[in-house]
């Protein structure tokens, strides 16, 4: 390519800063567009070459149509060569400009498995990856069926949303079925699936030529349900590495990214593994990097920092170029973060050695440790959450948004 490429990245949250500074050092020109509301925010501007504004971040038709019509002026006297979404709601609007545009990567129907829930179970159990019991809220006889066949209790969940975010958990028909009717004409934007009380891991990774080669597994102390509904404080560490569950969880991711037909990208896969009878169950997953600052925990454990190495593997795809995986590190790391109920947390006091990140957000408190023992980092975590939850924690209602 005798200029450089071009890419233009779709950021409607704060986010991502890392791979556009990484995008733009491998020489690649860097368009921004993301929301008005966060048009002062601290972006690497060095990394910039020109932003983009829209008012609304929705993903509806008449937004799209809108954005499309915007991007067409930028189009006449710019090539794009790549669409990247940073965020789990800016999947859809790469895709639609992709589409649009005819511009390579993941389409509207690959990107629908790394959003829509429902998609994303149908094509897993098609592909004969366990997932739990489950059932669209399209039809009022499957919907009975679903109740009359499967144990309580069960999640209504948004297909869309991110997170725990929109989530209702039911005990009986009767009170299913008042959820259903309180959708009203966004019932078809739900589904429905059986409750299994268990542990929650997430795997976050890179592909490459549609195979993962890096794959980072982890375990949540708390599930991100618990978290956003009981107002706890949110905690994850890595697993021992080779240990069972590490290698059945990268296997299943494996085969999540093929039966997606995820190329190259980051990705964030959740799994549970249930009580009831000790099996993994694929929950859902994302074409993006964690959020929650797990990204920064899988940088302290592997040295692996996924939103730099992300852009390096689109820039080395769009230049038909190897791209070549940093020597990955294998220490244990753990986080913890709560919101605060002092604006500016003095965490002095929290003095171990292996403490090596702090948040830095108003109303918040968290730390990032990292050691060579797991069962440190354990420690760690149990002792911060008692001092925290004593000394600074606070809770606020479940958000309509993630925050992250």
């Amino acid at each position: 390519m005798s200029q450089p490429a071009t890419f233009l990245c779709i950021a409607f949250y704060f986010k991502g800063l890392d791979f556009l500074r990484a995008c733009k050092s491998e020489g690649n020109k860097v368009f921004l567009l993301t929301k008005q509301s966060l048009a002062d925010k601290d972006w690497p501007r060095e990394s910039i070459d020109e932003f983009f504004f829209m008012e609304k971040d929705d993903n509806s038709l008449p937004n799209f149509e809108q954005m499309g019509q915007g991007m067409a002026y930028l189009f006449r006297n710019h090539r794009i060569d790549r669409v990247v979404a940073l965020d789990d709601f800016d999947v859809e609007k790469a895709a639609f400009l992709r589409e649009q545009f005819r511009i390579p990567g993941m389409g509207q129907t690959t990107a629908r498995y790394f959003r829509d829930k429902l998609a994303m179970r149908m094509k897993a159990q098609e592909q004969g990856v366990n997932v739990p019991p489950f059932c669209a809220l399209f039809n009022d006889e499957q919907i009975s069926h679903f109740a009359a066949t499967v144990n309580p209790p069960w999640i209504v969940k948004p297909r869309s949303e991110a997170s725990a975010v929109g989530m209702q958990k039911v005990y009986h028909r009767d009170q299913l079925m008042e959820v259903v009717t309180s959708l009203g004409d966004h019932r078809h934007e739900y589904l429905v699936e059986q409750f299994k009380p268990g542990d929650v891991y997430h795997a976050d990774s890179l592909s490459v030529d549609g195979k993962v080669i890096f794959c980072r597994v982890s375990k949540y102390l708390d599930t991100p349900f618990e978290v956003a509904h009981g107002g706890g404080v949110f905690r994850s560490h890595t697993l021992e590495f080779g240990d069972e569950e590490e290698l059945v969880l990268q296997k299943m991711t494996a085969e999540v990214m093929t039966a997606f037909g995820m190329n190259y990208s980051a990705s964030h896969t959740e799994f549970i593994k249930a009580r009831e009878d000790s099996r993994f169950y694929f929950l859902e997953t994302a074409s993006r990097v964690g959020g929650a600052h797990i990204a920064e925990m899988v940088e302290a454990s592997s040295g692996i920092n996924l939103w730099k190495e992300w852009a390096k593997i689109e820039s080395a795809e769009l230049l038909g170029r190897p791209y070549e995986l940093p020597e990955v590190k294998y220490d244990h790391a753990g986080i913890i973060v709560s919101l605060s109920r002092f604006e500016y947390p003095d965490t002095s006091s929290f003095d171990d050695p292996e403490v090596v990140w702090r948040i830095k957000k108003p109303h918040h408190i968290g730390m990032i440790v990292r050691t060579t023992l797991r069962q440190k980092v354990l420690d760690l975590l149990d002792d911060y959450l008692q001092r925290i939850v004593h000394n600074f924690h606070a809770s606020l209602p479940p958000q309509d948004k993630p925050t992250d």
